[in-house]
């Protein structure tokens, strides 16, 4: 799997643009540029130079011996390896550096000592240089350098687009085996993490694949006992846990399968975050978690109509689809007052109505992270249906709930939370129900009056904006 496995005398070249020549002095040939993690078959010394062959690039050459660290991959030097490992494991930029000293400490250490560490090590550099690589610009010829040398370790990654962006990500091979082997519950926590990334899932995953990587994703974080974390790793494997059970409560729901337990667990594991111990790093971390559990929220309640002037009933549509019924007492089901359908989850116990029969609000979720608020509004030509998104642009992560009726049947009360622009807001509006443009809005409730007065409590008690 692993380039150094070849090799029984090895050279790692430790710095970035050092030089491969065709002879043992400055003013030689150059023969091939050389990046740090890249390794070397050692065949001979001459003149301050090591005589090396480049396995990878095929060519044979002289590399200053003060650009390389040699090792020959024997056991007496398996806990050496180990250290420069651990010295490298928190130092940002030297991630190729690390997978190679990762690889050469495999091959040296008995098979007996190789442990969970050296695997949770490689990962992490892996994992950190993918990161590191779609933060950074495509055209920068150091980034493509050291991803084309862990290749030649075996490390492989793979590409998501999202949005016109591309994500790189680490395969997750090493922290796989971290699983599997002995290890402590922060290197299962770091492992479960880094597998279940979201930004990691492809958006183009087929239902039945992503309903499989969601439940696949769940398992892994349940593997991690929380209660043996310091408690920033606790934060982070429960707001991951919230963000998941979401998704896949969102999943279930659309097959027709029970979604309350995967309902009430993301909430649940929302509750658990400390907000007080989280990092600077990590606060947006939880609003994210918060925005995908609020998307996914109707999924802890029972699918029933609350009591009102009007009711919604379910009928099935065109295949996937599903057909929304506006009824009254007057207008069952078989004669229901306005019919509307769509390919996204209707969370019918969100339905609300108004006190006067006029309207009624409902929650419905086309995507596992985006919850819109559809209002029936009877009008003098009959029923009409509006589609209010959580924001203008392209669905990513966000949604937009009732909040309460104001008594004139005029307004509306709504809660906004929404990732516009990499950035995320919430607002808590005063929506005029005839133009459906928001009159008013504030970052809090009590900022707003009328607001603070009529908000519904059933909102109120169920929200995850108020957290």
């Amino acid at each position: 799997m692993l380039l150094a496995a070849s090799l029984a005398s090895l050279a790692i070249v430790t710095q970035d643009q050092a030089v491969l020549r065709a002879a043992p002095r400055d003013s030689a040939q150059q023969q091939v540029t050389l990046w740090q993690g890249d390794s070397l078959e050692v065949r001979g010394e001459r003149l301050g130079y090591l005589q090396v062959y480049d396995h990878r690039r095929e060519r044979a050459g002289y590399v200053k011996a003060s650009q390389v660290r040699s090792t020959d991959l024997k056991p007496v030097e398996a806990n050496e390896l180990m250290a420069v490992v651990r010295f490298l494991r928190d130092t940002p930029g030297a991630e190729a550096l690390g997978v190679a000293y990762s690889a050469a400490y495999i091959k040296a250490a008995p098979a007996g000592q190789i442990g969970a560490e050296s695997f949770d090590a490689l990962g992490t550099f892996a994992d950190r240089l993918a990161q590191r690589a779609s933060r950074g610009k495509a055209s920068d010829p150091t980034l493509a350098a050291h991803l084309e040398v862990v290749a030649s370790y075996g490390v492989q990654m793979k590409s998501v687009e999202r949005d016109g962006k591309v994500q790189l990500c680490y395969e997750g091979d090493a922290f796989r085996r971290v699983l599997a082997l002995p290890a402590t519950e922060e290197q299962k926590a770091r492992a479960a993490l880094a597998l279940t990334r979201h930004d990691c899932v492809d958006p183009n995953l087929r239902p039945m694949e992503r309903y499989q990587l969601d439940n696949w994703r769940a398992e892994v974080l349940n593997k991690v006992d929380t209660g043996k974390l310091p408690d920033y790793l606790q934060n982070r494997i429960q707001m991951r846990r919230a963000g998941v059970l979401a998704s896949l409560a969102f999943q279930r729901a659309r097959r027709g399968e029970p979604a309350q337990p995967q309902g009430e667990g993301a909430i649940a594991a929302l509750a658990a975050v400390n907000r007080e111990g989280l990092p600077d790093e990590d606060l947006a971390v939880y609003t994210d978690a918060a925005v995908r559990v609020g998307a996914s929220r109707w999924a802890a309640l029972p699918a029933v109509s609350p009591a009102g002037k009007l009711g919604i009933a379910t009928v099935a549509g065109e295949p996937g689809e599903t057909c929304i019924l506006l009824t009254d007492t007057q207008h069952p089901a078989n004669n229901p007052l306005a019919r509307r359908c769509t390919y996204g989850q209707v969370w019918v116990a969100s339905a609300s109505s108004n006190a006067q029969g006029t309207q009624l609000a409902l929650a419905v979720q086309p995507l596992d992270t985006w919850r819109e608020l559809w209002l029936f509004r009877k009008q003098a030509d009959g029923w009409t249906v509006d589609v209010i998104p959580p924001a203008t642009n392209s669905p990513e992560l966000g949604y937009l709930e009732f909040a309460g009726w104001v008594p004139g049947d005029k307004q509306l009360l709504t809660a906004r939370e929404a990732k516009v622009e990499g950035r995320y807001k919430r607002t808590f509006e005063v929506i005029q129900l005839d133009t459906l443009a928001v009159q008013n809005k504030a970052d809090k409730p009590e900022s707003l009056s009328v607001f603070y007065k009529w908000q519904a409590a059933s909102w109120k008690g169920g929200t995850v904006s108020l957290r």
